[in-house]
């Protein structure tokens, strides 16, 4: 006959303790504050052709240029040697932006895909990320809440091979002085009010070509 006692003992070896709340949360980013974040990152009278607090080279200031023939509407072209980006409109013109690109062999030329765009996204370091620079990115291991100061800035464009992600991106920078450099950790840079301008232009679908950088041709040639 089993006993309260032992039923109570029998109990406690069955469950375990209340499961624990402590578990970190997931980064968010807080929509109601995107407005006044966007305020935040672009300047008073903002002229995307002549406005420069950032210090940029004037020649990384959004452009409008002529397209090469046979480039296909709606897409990306990243010039990795002179830092360019050029998003191609349907006039035969394209939108010209400055760049950095990924420092050493970071940066992975390649033709990609654009399945997803975030604003203000939040942001996690790859595995590879924080144990090539644990000083860095393992503070950062849980993730990072958008704002700001987070390391894909304003806007992101997420490119992918197929379905698969490739953790690179197009994204805004806190770091807009790193335009025009190899400074990443693979992705390419935009300065902040560059990207917010140029979000709503570039379609999910869109393709983005990466062309190699200086090291790669040189390897090359």
């Amino acid at each position: 006959m089993l006993t309260r006692r032992h039923f109570v003992i029998s109990a406690a070896a069955m469950f375990s303790a209340p499961i624990s709340s402590g578990a970190l949360a997931a980064p968010v980013s807080d929509s109601t504050r995107w407005s006044k974040w966007d305020a935040q990152v672009t300047p008073p009278n903002y002229n995307p052709a002549t406005s420069n607090p950032w210090g940029v080279d004037p020649r990384f200031l959004p452009q409008r240029v002529e397209a090469n023939d046979g480039l296909r509407p709606g897409d990306i072209h990243v010039d990795a040697v002179a830092r360019y980006l050029y998003h191609i409109r349907t006039d035969g013109t394209a939108m010209r932006y400055g760049v950095a690109i990924g420092r050493g062999d970071l940066y992975e030329p390649g033709t990609y895909t654009i399945r997803r765009k975030a604003k203000w996204p939040t942001w996690t370091p790859t595995k590879a990320m924080i144990k090539r620079d644990p000083g860095i990115y393992a503070q950062h291991a849980d993730g990072m809440n958008g704002g700001p100061t987070n390391p894909l800035g304003s806007r992101a464009f997420y490119l992918f091979v197929g379905n698969r992600d490739t953790y690179l991106r197009i994204h805004g920078s806190p770091q807009p002085r790193s335009i025009g450099g190899r400074a990443s950790s693979g992705c390419v840079r935009m300065v902040m009010a560059h990207i917010i301008g140029l979000y709503d232009q570039v379609a999910t679908g869109s393709t983005a070509y990466l062309y190699p950088a200086e090291d790669r041709i040189s390897a090359r040639s």
